[in-house]
């Protein structure tokens, strides 16, 4: 099992049910993590086959023609594509690793929320969906629309993005002191 512990640099995931919110938050959130000067690399777990190249396009045409890794690079940003032999799910310490971690302060994860690092909850009541927190240990906070009783965790309200943008600098710097990246 995967813990924060084994990352190379802080990690922080946003965890909900699908239609919750997690983009539209994350959005709002990287403008603010900007401007306190952090280093801010995402990861998004999908469960799609998804295309970020399009026909026609010289990376399209040479992944598709047989390359297993395409890197696409310019002055001012480069995109890694690897195509998998067969289907497989990179765990979250993969993933990281190959983002360049010198240059980063803090990543943020949208999903893989049944592994246990540490991770804002986002739920919303309307969605009916239950909350994770109780049987998730490794949530440090919820983020809601509305009041919940979340016992002894941080209820942060979701729509106002510099609170949860406080909070994560709180725990960020938290994290900083108390580990050795």
């Amino acid at each position: 099992m995967e813990s924060h512990n084994e990352f190379k640099v802080p990690v922080l995931g946003f965890s909900a049910y699908s239609g919750t919110g997690k983009t539209t938050l994350l959005v709002k959130l990287l403008p603010l993590m900007k401007l306190q000067g952090l280093r801010v690399a995402m990861i998004k777990q999908t469960h799609h086959d998804f295309e970020i190249d399009k026909p026609g396009k010289d990376s399209f045409e040479l992944r598709k023609a047989g390359a297993d890794q395409v890197l696409l690079s310019s002055e001012k940003r480069s995109a890694l594509i690897t195509e998998y032999p067969e289907q497989r799910k990179p765990g979250l310490a993969d993933l990281i690793d190959m983002l360049d971690l010198e240059n980063t302060d803090l990543v943020m994860v949208e999903g893989f929320k049944h592994l246990p690092f540490a991770k804002i909850e986002l739920h919303r009541p309307s969605t009916g969906k239950r909350l994770l927190f109780p049987e998730d240990s490794s949530v440090i906070a919820v983020a809601s629309d509305s009041k919940l009783d979340t016992g002894p965790l941080p209820l942060l309200d979701m729509n106002e993005p510099e609170e949860v943008a406080g909070f994560i600098n709180r725990w960020l710097a938290k994290q900083l002191v108390t580990t050795t990246w």
